[in-house]
Protein backbone atom coordinates (compact mmCIF):
# COMPACT_ATOMS: atom_id res chain seq x y z
CA UNK A 1 0.00 0.00 0.00
CA UNK A 2 1.35 3.29 -0.96
CA UNK A 3 0.61 6.71 0.51
CA UNK A 4 2.19 9.40 -1.31
CA UNK A 5 4.51 10.40 1.44
CA UNK A 6 7.74 11.15 -0.94
CA UNK A 7 5.75 12.76 -3.84
CA UNK A 8 7.59 15.69 -5.44
CA UNK A 9 10.55 14.88 -3.15
CA UNK A 10 13.87 14.12 -5.07
CA UNK A 11 17.13 12.21 -3.73
CA UNK A 12 20.58 10.30 -3.95
CA UNK A 13 20.34 6.32 -2.75
CA UNK A 14 23.90 5.02 -2.14
CA UNK A 15 24.37 1.36 -2.16
CA UNK A 16 22.07 -0.84 -3.72
CA UNK A 17 24.01 -3.75 -5.50
CA UNK A 18 20.75 -6.48 -5.96
CA UNK A 19 17.36 -7.43 -4.46
CA UNK A 20 18.95 -8.74 -1.28
CA UNK A 21 20.01 -4.80 -0.60
CA UNK A 22 18.39 -2.42 2.07
CA UNK A 23 19.43 0.07 -0.69
CA UNK A 24 17.16 -1.65 -3.42
CA UNK A 25 14.38 -1.98 -1.44
CA UNK A 26 14.67 1.49 -0.29
CA UNK A 27 14.19 2.54 -3.74
CA UNK A 28 11.11 0.40 -4.68
CA UNK A 29 9.60 1.89 -1.50
CA UNK A 30 10.59 5.89 -2.34
CA UNK A 31 9.41 5.04 -5.99
CA UNK A 32 6.29 3.63 -4.70
CA UNK A 33 5.53 6.82 -2.42
CA UNK A 34 6.19 9.09 -5.08
CA UNK A 35 9.91 10.34 -4.93
CA UNK A 36 12.60 10.49 -7.48
CA UNK A 37 16.48 9.89 -7.16
CA UNK A 38 19.46 8.91 -8.97
CA UNK A 39 20.97 5.75 -8.16
CA UNK A 40 24.82 5.62 -6.89
CA UNK A 41 27.27 2.67 -6.35
CA UNK A 42 30.84 2.64 -6.56
CA UNK A 43 32.00 1.27 -10.08
CA UNK A 44 33.21 -1.75 -9.24
CA UNK A 45 30.26 -2.81 -7.26
CA UNK A 46 28.04 -1.73 -10.08
CA UNK A 47 29.54 -4.34 -12.68
CA UNK A 48 28.82 -7.05 -9.55
CA UNK A 49 25.47 -5.84 -8.78
CA UNK A 50 22.17 -5.55 -11.14
CA UNK A 51 21.84 -1.87 -10.20
CA UNK A 52 20.54 -1.58 -14.24
CA UNK A 53 17.47 -3.69 -13.65
CA UNK A 54 16.27 -1.67 -10.96
CA UNK A 55 16.88 1.62 -12.30
CA UNK A 56 14.82 0.35 -15.27
CA UNK A 57 12.05 -0.64 -12.45
CA UNK A 58 12.03 3.09 -11.16
CA UNK A 59 12.32 5.16 -14.27
CA UNK A 60 15.99 6.54 -12.57
CA UNK A 61 19.07 7.49 -13.80
CA UNK A 62 22.81 6.07 -12.19
CA UNK A 63 25.91 7.96 -11.61
CA UNK A 64 28.42 5.82 -10.83
CA UNK A 65 31.01 7.38 -7.90
CA UNK A 66 33.04 6.32 -5.36
CA UNK A 67 32.08 7.25 -2.07
CA UNK A 68 35.08 8.49 -0.59
CA UNK A 69 36.46 10.45 -3.69
CA UNK A 70 35.30 14.39 -2.74
CA UNK A 71 35.64 14.89 -6.44
CA UNK A 72 33.45 12.21 -7.35
CA UNK A 73 30.64 13.27 -4.82
CA UNK A 74 30.83 16.71 -6.12
CA UNK A 75 29.96 15.44 -9.54
CA UNK A 76 27.28 13.35 -8.13
CA UNK A 77 25.59 16.05 -6.34
CA UNK A 78 26.00 18.59 -9.20
CA UNK A 79 24.46 16.16 -11.45
CA UNK A 80 21.69 14.40 -8.92
CA UNK A 81 20.76 18.34 -8.75
CA UNK A 82 20.26 18.63 -12.56
CA UNK A 83 18.94 15.45 -13.45
CA UNK A 84 16.05 15.96 -10.80
CA UNK A 85 15.29 19.52 -11.60
CA UNK A 86 15.81 20.71 -8.31
CA UNK A 87 17.42 20.46 -4.42
CA UNK A 88 17.16 16.97 -2.73
CA UNK A 89 15.25 15.70 0.20
CA UNK A 90 16.78 12.89 0.83
CA UNK A 91 19.67 10.67 0.82
CA UNK A 92 20.50 7.07 1.77
CA UNK A 93 23.90 6.19 3.05
CA UNK A 94 23.78 2.38 2.82
CA UNK A 95 27.67 1.74 1.98
CA UNK A 96 30.17 -0.91 3.89
CA UNK A 97 32.79 -2.99 3.67
CA UNK A 98 35.67 -4.43 6.13
CA UNK A 99 39.02 -5.46 3.69
CA UNK A 100 40.02 -7.28 6.85
CA UNK A 101 36.65 -9.44 6.96
CA UNK A 102 36.87 -9.92 3.78
CA UNK A 103 40.64 -11.37 4.05
CA UNK A 104 39.81 -13.49 6.59
CA UNK A 105 42.06 -11.11 9.66
CA UNK A 106 41.32 -11.60 13.15
CA UNK A 107 40.36 -8.33 15.07
CA UNK A 108 43.44 -9.02 17.05
CA UNK A 109 45.77 -9.27 13.24
CA UNK A 110 44.56 -6.44 11.54
CA UNK A 111 46.55 -4.76 8.94
CA UNK A 112 46.12 -1.32 9.27
CA UNK A 113 46.23 -0.24 5.36
CA UNK A 114 42.99 -3.03 5.12
CA UNK A 115 41.34 -1.01 8.33
CA UNK A 116 42.17 2.15 6.72
CA UNK A 117 40.53 1.46 3.48
CA UNK A 118 37.38 0.06 5.71
CA UNK A 119 37.13 2.91 7.81
CA UNK A 120 37.20 5.27 4.46
CA UNK A 121 34.21 3.27 2.87
CA UNK A 122 31.94 3.08 5.16
CA UNK A 123 32.23 5.65 7.74
CA UNK A 124 34.49 8.53 7.09
CA UNK A 125 32.02 8.91 3.59
CA UNK A 126 29.33 9.25 5.17
CA UNK A 127 31.24 12.51 6.49
CA UNK A 128 32.64 13.00 2.83
CA UNK A 129 28.63 12.75 1.34
CA UNK A 130 27.45 15.20 3.85
CA UNK A 131 30.37 17.90 3.72
CA UNK A 132 29.76 17.44 -0.33
CA UNK A 133 25.60 18.49 0.72
CA UNK A 134 26.50 21.10 2.38
CA UNK A 135 28.80 22.94 0.91
CA UNK A 136 26.86 23.14 -2.36
CA UNK A 137 23.92 23.87 -0.38
CA UNK A 138 22.21 21.11 -2.15
CA UNK A 139 19.31 19.78 0.18
CA UNK A 140 16.18 21.65 1.04
CA UNK A 141 14.81 22.96 4.54
CA UNK A 142 13.45 19.51 6.57
CA UNK A 143 15.06 17.38 4.08
CA UNK A 144 16.64 14.06 5.34
CA UNK A 145 19.71 12.00 5.41
CA UNK A 146 20.05 8.61 6.97
CA UNK A 147 22.56 6.01 7.28
CA UNK A 148 22.08 2.27 7.68
CA UNK A 149 24.50 0.99 11.32
CA UNK A 150 24.82 -1.77 13.85
CA UNK A 151 24.48 -2.10 17.24
CA UNK A 152 27.93 -3.90 16.91
CA UNK A 153 28.75 -0.19 17.63
CA UNK A 154 27.08 -0.30 21.34
CA UNK A 155 27.90 -4.02 21.83
CA UNK A 156 30.38 -6.56 21.45
CA UNK A 157 30.05 -9.19 18.73
CA UNK A 158 33.58 -10.63 17.99
CA UNK A 159 33.00 -11.55 14.28
CA UNK A 160 31.81 -8.08 13.04
CA UNK A 161 35.79 -7.35 13.45
CA UNK A 162 37.03 -3.76 12.77
CA UNK A 163 33.23 -2.81 11.09
CA UNK A 164 31.79 -2.36 14.60
CA UNK A 165 34.75 0.38 14.97
CA UNK A 166 33.80 1.56 11.22
CA UNK A 167 29.65 1.97 13.04
CA UNK A 168 30.49 3.52 16.15
CA UNK A 169 32.28 6.62 13.84
CA UNK A 170 29.34 7.16 11.44
CA UNK A 171 26.95 7.02 13.89
CA UNK A 172 29.29 10.21 15.45
CA UNK A 173 29.22 11.68 12.34
CA UNK A 174 25.35 12.02 11.98
CA UNK A 175 25.34 13.28 15.63
CA UNK A 176 28.03 16.21 14.82
CA UNK A 177 26.73 16.68 11.30
CA UNK A 178 23.47 16.94 12.54
CA UNK A 179 24.19 19.39 14.66
CA UNK A 180 25.47 21.76 11.77
CA UNK A 181 22.50 20.32 8.64
CA UNK A 182 19.96 21.41 11.94
CA UNK A 183 21.01 24.76 12.91
CA UNK A 184 22.27 25.75 9.73
CA UNK A 185 19.95 23.87 7.27
CA UNK A 186 17.48 22.31 8.94
CA UNK A 187 17.77 19.31 7.25
CA UNK A 188 17.86 15.91 9.59
CA UNK A 189 20.26 13.27 10.21
CA UNK A 190 19.83 9.85 11.32
CA UNK A 191 21.24 6.50 12.08
CA UNK A 192 18.70 3.20 11.33
CA UNK A 193 20.50 0.72 13.50
CA UNK A 194 18.76 -2.50 11.55
CA UNK A 195 18.68 -6.15 12.37
CA UNK A 196 21.18 -8.68 10.99
CA UNK A 197 19.77 -8.65 7.40
CA UNK A 198 20.70 -11.35 4.64
CA UNK A 199 22.23 -9.08 2.48
CA UNK A 200 25.05 -9.60 -0.48
CA UNK A 201 27.06 -7.88 2.26
CA UNK A 202 26.31 -9.07 5.49
CA UNK A 203 26.58 -12.89 4.67
CA UNK A 204 30.07 -12.18 4.22
CA UNK A 205 30.34 -12.15 8.11
CA UNK A 206 31.73 -15.31 9.58
CA UNK A 207 29.16 -17.30 11.47
CA UNK A 208 25.99 -14.99 9.89
CA UNK A 209 23.41 -17.87 9.42
CA UNK A 210 23.63 -18.01 13.34
CA UNK A 211 23.78 -14.80 14.18
CA UNK A 212 20.36 -14.51 12.42
CA UNK A 213 19.02 -17.14 13.93
CA UNK A 214 20.03 -15.99 17.65
CA UNK A 215 18.52 -12.67 16.89
CA UNK A 216 15.34 -14.02 15.90
CA UNK A 217 14.96 -15.59 19.04
CA UNK A 218 15.99 -12.90 21.16
CA UNK A 219 13.82 -10.06 19.35
CA UNK A 220 10.33 -10.00 20.88
CA UNK A 221 9.20 -9.44 17.42
CA UNK A 222 11.53 -11.17 15.24
CA UNK A 223 14.17 -9.25 13.31
CA UNK A 224 13.59 -6.67 10.95
CA UNK A 225 13.51 -7.48 7.07
CA UNK A 226 15.17 -5.25 4.56
CA UNK A 227 11.80 -4.55 3.23
CA UNK A 228 10.63 -3.33 7.01
CA UNK A 229 14.00 -1.39 6.63
CA UNK A 230 12.94 0.36 3.46
CA UNK A 231 9.56 1.38 4.90
CA UNK A 232 11.19 2.45 7.89
CA UNK A 233 13.75 4.63 5.91
CA UNK A 234 10.87 5.90 4.22
CA UNK A 235 8.57 7.19 7.27
CA UNK A 236 12.36 8.79 8.24
CA UNK A 237 12.31 10.67 4.57
CA UNK A 238 8.95 11.77 4.95
CA UNK A 239 7.45 15.01 6.27
CA UNK A 240 5.93 13.03 9.34
CA UNK A 241 9.49 12.94 11.16
CA UNK A 242 10.62 16.70 10.53
CA UNK A 243 11.80 17.07 14.14
CA UNK A 244 13.58 13.48 14.50
CA UNK A 245 17.47 14.19 13.92
CA UNK A 246 20.60 13.35 15.87
CA UNK A 247 19.05 9.78 16.79
CA UNK A 248 20.51 6.35 16.19
CA UNK A 249 17.24 4.72 15.73
CA UNK A 250 16.99 1.04 16.64
CA UNK A 251 14.84 -1.00 14.36
CA UNK A 252 15.24 -4.52 15.18
CA UNK A 253 12.25 -6.14 16.65
CA UNK A 254 13.43 -5.22 20.30
CA UNK A 255 16.35 -7.41 20.49
CA UNK A 256 18.30 -4.46 21.60
CA UNK A 257 16.05 -4.05 24.54
CA UNK A 258 15.94 -7.59 25.35
CA UNK A 259 18.08 -8.76 28.21
CA UNK A 260 17.12 -12.67 27.24
CA UNK A 261 14.53 -14.07 25.96
CA UNK A 262 12.74 -17.45 26.99
CA UNK A 263 13.46 -18.96 23.95
CA UNK A 264 17.38 -18.46 23.94
CA UNK A 265 16.88 -19.73 28.42
CA UNK A 266 15.03 -22.67 27.11
CA UNK A 267 17.86 -23.32 24.19
CA UNK A 268 20.60 -23.67 26.93
CA UNK A 269 18.93 -25.67 29.44
CA UNK A 270 17.65 -28.75 26.86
Amino acid sequence: MSYNLLKGKRGIIFGALDENSIAWKTAERVHAEGGTFVLTNAPIAMRMGQINELAKKTGSEIFPADATSEEDLENLVAKAVEILGGKLDFVLHSIGMSVNVRKGRAYTDEKYDFTAKGWDVSALSFHKVMQTLYKADAMNEWGSIVALTYMAAQRTFPDYNDMADNKAYLESVARSFGYFFGKDKKVRVNTISQSPTPTTAGQGVKGFDGFISYAEKMSPLGNASAQDCADYTVSLFSDLTKKVTMQNLFHDGGFSSTGVSQEVIEQFTK
